[in-house]
């Protein structure tokens, strides 16, 4: 596809510039800066990555109260669908929410129906297509039951980690396109509730075939704890020693990482991905973000699943991880600003997925995905520093235009792939029965025995 635009704004160090740009066959070929600013009424910016969420929980969505997220867990479990059309429907809300707040890749940590997994992640294959959104899909998978993630015990598993890492295998060499936008990443859950040979057999698997590698880490205090009782180290100490960590390694949540922690996500080249809405929701805690960005950690932003973030708006997310951290540090020199949260949800996504090159900002030769911002709405009025209302304020429905892989995805606010329509009709008429929480009752009483230790 052949176009251009012309007399857009981009973001320019701390100011702006007025830019015409040129695309051919779907990359930017050329881009001229203007002598000055003229009535320009759209701002430009690269899309956000959303680099960490679970597609399916779209029909969890305010559907389980405040829990801890060991307990959460239980709730999450008793209430998962097993209907393949809600896996393919979970898809395509998902991405059309991250797509109208900015978004032009999803990172899925997907849940799968157990005994129809591959049919599972067709499903989820079909979704992102049709909506156009570039997809890095990566099945969550683990070989140890829910237990296993608390400390105090560690029982056997039931799963044999051979069959998931075949299952993994078949799933990559059926479904990994990344011509057409698709691709397929290696989902530990998290050192918690995996063995150690999954882990390097996952690592094993992202060599091979050049994939992305995507796991929680040390979203609680109990993960911490259970780190040291099973390993004699830290999580992230021991996930280095598997040979986990590399740059195509993202790390979800990340909230209990201590400072030598941060070291070696420096030094591993790992990206972090902030999750603060989901993390104060489950009550986990704040992560340590000023701290890896001054030590030169890569991090990204995800809303998290809709069941425990009941939103997938990336705009949201971005507000709150920008400002939260204001109280982590007295030296407001330090804070987050508007600017560098915006670069860190497009490029430091893209790095995190091994796509620098090719997204993530607006350079020549890169491929276009990007999204227009309308400046007149009212939210974006009056038009001070745009970023900081972008960021700051409380824009909603100011995505004007999204292209996605030089395809026209979004035209005056309105998706043009797909019939949202009928999917939110669908999301309507579907009636999800208030679930028998069960589950909680046999984990309950051990998470409060675990939790007396701090």
């Amino acid at each position: 596809m052949n176009f251009s635009l012309q007399n857009v704004l981009i973001p320019q160090d701390e100011s702006y510039s007025a830019i015409d740009l040129t695309i051919t066959d779907d990359r930017i070929s050329a881009i001229e800066t203007r002598t000055a600013i003229e009535n320009c009424d759209r701002l430009l910016l690269p899309g956000f990555v959303n680099a960490h969420t679970h597609s399916t929980q779209v029909w969890q969505r305010g559907l389980i109260p405040q829990l801890p997220l060991e307990l959460w867990l239980a709730d999450l479990i008793d209430s998962s669908t097993k209907d393949l059309d809600l896996v393919y429907l979970g898809a395509l809300s998902t991405a059309v929410d991250t797509v109208l707040s900015g978004g032009t890749c999803v990172i899925d940590h997907a849940y799968l129906v157990p005994n129809r997994e591959i049919e599972s992640v067709a499903a989820l294959v079909k979704g992102y297509r049709e909506v156009g959104i570039r997809a890095v899909i990566a099945p969550l998978i683990q070989d140890l039951p829910l237990p296993a993630g608390l400390p105090l015990g560690f029982p056997t598993s039931p799963y044999s980690t051979n069959e998931t890492l075949a299952m993994m295998e078949s799933i990559v060499q059926q479904f990994h396109q990344p011509e057409a936008g698709i691709y397929i990443g290696v989902g530990p859950t998290g050192f918690h509730r995996c063995s150690d040979a999954l882990l390097q057999g996952c690592a094993d698997l992202s060599d091979r075939y050049n994939l992305c590698r995507h796991l929680h880490l040390l979203e609680t205090r109990a993960q911490k704890l259970l780190a040291q009782e099973r390993y004699g180290i830290s999580g992230v100490e021991h996930l280095r020693n598997l040979g986990v960590l590399n740059d195509r390694t993202t790390l979800a949540h990340s909230v209990w990482i201590s400072d030598s922690d941060i070291e070696i996500l420096a030094e591993t080249r790992s990206t972090v991905v902030h999750n603060p809405v989901s993390n104060l929701r489950l009550g986990s805690g704040i992560a340590p973000i000023l701290k890896c960005v001054q030590a030169g950690v890569n991090v990204a932003f995800g809303c998290d699943g809709a069941a425990s973030n009941d939103a997938q708006d990336l705009l949201e997310a971005i507000k709150l991880g920008t400002i939260l951290h204001n109280i982590s540090d007295p030296d407001y020199r330090s804070w987050l600003t508007p600017s560098s949260t915006l670069r860190m949800a497009a490029l430091g996504g893209a790095k995190g997925i091994g796509l620098a090159d090719q997204i993530g900002s607006i350079e020549v030769r890169k491929l276009v995905d990007f999204v227009l911002y309308d400046l007149t709405h009212p939210s974006m009025l009056p038009q001070t520093d745009l970023a900081q209302l972008l960021v700051l304020g409380r824009p909603t429905n100011v995505v004007d235009r999204v292209w996605i892989n030089g395809k026209s995805v979004v035209e005056s606010g309105k998706i043009l792939t797909i019939d949202t329509a009928s999917l939110y009709q669908e999301l309507r008429d579907r009636k999800i029965p208030r679930s028998h929480f069960q589950t909680i009752n046999q984990i309950e009483a051990r998470y409060r025995e675990v939790m007396k230790q701090f």
